[in-house]
């Protein structure tokens, strides 16, 4: 098929994704209660993260600073203005609003900063795309209630989105329920998007909760906190757009061999497929159900949980996409890192630095996979490299590296518009550098701005442009036609 059918729908939303708690800071400031990234150490490709209940003195934080947005979202905004962004996705910090998680009244002084942050999103016309709960809850719910493994946190979540769709209805359309809900499929996904204290030595890849049970129904806790949520915004203003946001982890079988093929289906079901098509259809389907069964997993519901999950579907799908794995009935073949997942090695495939391996072709096939599925609007929310930048003498970073990942996975979204698929934006991750969510460093740089500070929490903290802030401009004026 030919590329001169593909191009960008007029209105697409160009723009780039953040988290708070990896580039926010200001942990204690106005009035901010501690979260659950707060409690994780700084960490690097081969020094795992570590959880500490009580903050130890003289131990780095990486989320306390981060890269200071906080004091500086003026300068970053602006930025993010000049590269042209239509959409900047953004998540609103729990513990800013609700310090404890569990109090009776918002704090106001969090509400304000969030107030002044979309005034001047709303200067430049960046429209925000909010996510709601994006890995940091409140630390006090986990130390009191054990995070989502409680049903009573689905109260104290419900009354946070009342309270932040109420404060920001006329500023705020687009909203994300819970970023990477699937995290939880996975026992790396128990603290950080559960907030449920693992067991084991507190080192963040190992202290995994790996119990399904405890994981699975925290999980349905949080599936009936989003119902509820999406059922809740769209009335206090029908025209909120909500959506899930989903991991998406790319699975081809290693070979033809049908052990291969189910085993790719049933990886795709269960890590994709099963939390989309709780938020999208607004029921469990039969694969999660005999899942269950077969691993002795009792879903607890009370008995309008199904009800509501009917009620409470989502408008538009949004995912990560930054690499795709094999799967493979053969149990010696070499394993390979990346985004919550471990899979094998795909020996067509280049990988990055950090062991993900690199396929733009990957994301036209999950566009296609999931669109052909739900036939509701689509958003790649995260993608992107992460990678070493080197400041040159003359203070120029050239990522070529990093343009090169970004283009052709810009031009496989073109090919899944072609295909028929309804895309509605593109946010790369991390658009200026932030704190990497698995390894605590900031070696590991996505943005197209580069911020001076190192794995050690040293630096000016100064922005700079990389090339890739100029390449992107030019990718947004164009409407994705200028990839070069």
């Amino acid at each position: 098929m030919s590329n001169v059918l593909a191009k960008f729908p007029q209105g697409f939303l160009w723009g780039g994704a953040t988290a708070a708690n990896q580039f926010e800071g200001g942990y204690r400031e106005g009035g901010k209660g501690l979260s659950t990234a707060d409690v994780m150490t700084g960490g690097t490709h081969t020094i795992p993260r570590r959880i500490t209940p009580v903050l130890e003195e003289g131990t780095y934080y990486p989320s306390h600073e981060a890269i200071d947005f906080y004091h500086r979202y003026k300068e970053d905004i602006k930025l993010f203005a000049e590269m042209g962004f239509k959409v900047f996705r953004m998540s609103i910090a729990w513990s800013r609003i609700f310090p404890n998680g569990d109090d009776k009244e918002p704090n106001e002084e969090g509400l304000k900063f969030y107030d002044d942050v979309f005034a001047e999103l709303k200067k430049y016309n960046i429209e925000p795309l909010v996510t709601i709960s994006h890995y940091e809850a409140p630390f006090n719910l986990t130390k009191k209630y054990n995070g989502w493994a409680d049903r009573r946190v689905i109260d104290f979540y419900v009354k946070y989105c009342e309270t932040i769709f109420n404060r920001y209805k006329n500023v705020v359309k687009y909203w994300l329920t819970f970023n990477e809900i699937n995290a939880l499929t996975m026992p790396l996904g128990t603290f950080m998007a559960g907030a449920i204290m693992p067991e084991g030595n507190g080192e963040f890849t190992n202290a995994a909760l790996n119990n399904d049970q405890i994981r699975f129904q925290a999980l349905h806790h949080q599936f009936v906190a989003s119902a509820k949520a999406v059922k809740l915004g769209h009335e206090i203003n029908k025209d909120f757009k909500i959506g899930c946001m989903i991991a998406y982890m790319c699975t081809y079988p290693l070979t033809p061999n049908p052990e291969d093929v189910i085993l790719a289906q049933n990886k795709d079901n269960l890590s994709n497929f099963l939390c989309s098509d709780v938020q999208v259809r607004g029921e469990y389907p039969g694969f999660a159900k005999r899942f269950f069964k077969e691993n002795n997993i009792n879903i607890v519901m009370e008995k309008d949980d199904e009800k509501i999950l009917k009620e409470g579907c989502v408008d538009f799908y949004t995912f990560s996409y930054y690499m795709s794995f094999c799967v493979s009935a053969d149990p010696n073949q070499e394993k390979i890192g990346g985004n919550l997942s471990l899979g094998l090695k795909n020996p067509y495939l280049k990988a990055s630095d950090w062991g993900w391996q690199i396929d733009p072709k990957g994301l036209r096939w999950t566009l296609n996979n999931i669109y052909n599925r739900y036939r509701i609007p689509l958003m790649v929310v995260e993608n992107g490299l992460g990678a070493v930048d080197t400041v040159e003498a003359d203070g120029s970073i050239n990522d070529d590296y990093r343009i090169d990942y970004l283009r052709e996975h810009i031009k496989e979204m073109r090919e899944a518009i072609t295909d028929g698929v309804d895309l509605m934006g593109y946010t790369p991750w991390g658009c200026i550098d932030l704190v990497s969510a698995s390894t605590g460093e900031m070696k590991k740089r996505y943005g197209f701005i580069y911020v001076d500070k190192d794995n050690e929490g040293k630096g000016t903290l100064d922005r700079k442009r990389k090339k890739s802030f100029y390449w992107y401009k030019k990718v947004i004026e164009t409407n994705g036609e200028e990839l070069e």
